[in-house]
């Protein structure tokens, strides 16, 4: 039987932000909430991130709180805020106070392309929350980086979509994984990483869609635990490129691919400084992934 290892748990642990919300799953409110429950009941809850949802939607979660959520179990929320900063900033000050104890929003995201638009933004989130900064892979984010250094945010990058022409080529994402690494600046990733191993998928979950090669969130983070030990975009272009599952390995020792290894405890810094996680509309995807590949039993 397989047995969960300490390198898996140091890698896995908290990785999957669930957005259930968002395509190509699209729930209903109720649905991602009772869904986002269910997962908090099943044995790869330990795998399980934050609720995230879009600050402008707090009213349709609202009821459905109390009925899935109590203070021994409570809804840690990531919410998604602009371009209306100002008042979603408000909205999220608000939505604490009222659910204190019940539900409570952790951290929140944005997008900014150009400096005055971070600064703008970065000026009005309230304190106390960890923030995302969705950032360009393109020239502007190495201007931008620095001010999110400075500012004590993190970035975020896009690494899928719906659409084949939203997914990032290997280049730029290994580029951003060096530059957040150099910069000492945590990140998460959103979108695209359904699978735990590059490969080819269908876009959405639709009758003939669509298909493309997909970033794997093991190739994301066994790269980002390289980046953070010190290694070159070259090395991070070959990680992410990696298309055959046993070239990665946890083991209680730590991570493995190919000839490269990280420590466990070496990967446990690396998640609770730099790789924090990804968001995904589904669990179930990567659970089902990790299961078929032997990585969790």
């Amino acid at each position: 039987m397989t047995m969960t290892t300490d390198g898996t748990r140091a890698l896995l642990t908290g990785l999957v932000d669930y957005a259930g919300l968002f395509p190509p799953a699209g729930l209903g409110m109720e649905d991602a909430v009772a869904e986002y429950a269910r997962q908090h009941s099943e044995p790869e809850a330990w795998m399980l991130g934050r609720f995230v949802i879009p600050a402008a939607r707090f009213d349709e979660l609202e009821p459905a709180i109390e009925r899935h959520f109590t203070a021994e179990a409570a809804l840690s929320l990531t919410a998604l805020v602009g371009p209306a900063f100002t008042t979603h900033a408000a909205e999220v000050v608000a939505f604490n106070s009222r659910h204190a104890g019940l539900a409570r929003v952790l951290s929140v995201e944005f997008r900014a392309f150009s400096r005055a638009e971070l600064e703008a933004a970065l000026d009005t989130i309230p304190p106390g929350l960890i923030i995302y900064v969705e950032l360009p892979l393109d020239d502007a984010q190495d201007e931008l980086l620095p001010i999110v250094k400075a500012r004590g945010a993190r970035a975020k990058v896009r690494t899928g979509g719906v659409v084949a022409d939203v997914i990032p080529g290997v280049g730029p994402l290994a580029h951003f994984l060096e530059a957040c690494a150099l910069a000492d600046v945590g990140f998460k990733a959103t979108a695209g990483l359904h699978h735990a191993v590059r490969a080819e998928h269908p876009l959405t979950y639709e009758t003939l869609a669509p298909r493309s090669t997909m970033h794997g969130f093991l190739n994301v983070f066994t790269a980002a635990a390289l980046a953070h030990a010190g290694m070159g975009r070259a090395t991070l272009e070959k990680v992410l490129r990696e298309t055959d599952p046993a070239a990665f390995r946890l083991q209680d020792e730590g991570l493995a691919w190919r000839d490269r290894r990280v420590p466990t405890e070496d990967i446990v810094r690396t998640r609770r400084e730099f790789a924090i996680s990804f968001g995904s509309c589904s669990f179930a995807e990567p659970v089902a992934d990790l299961r078929a590949l032997g990585v969790i039993p």
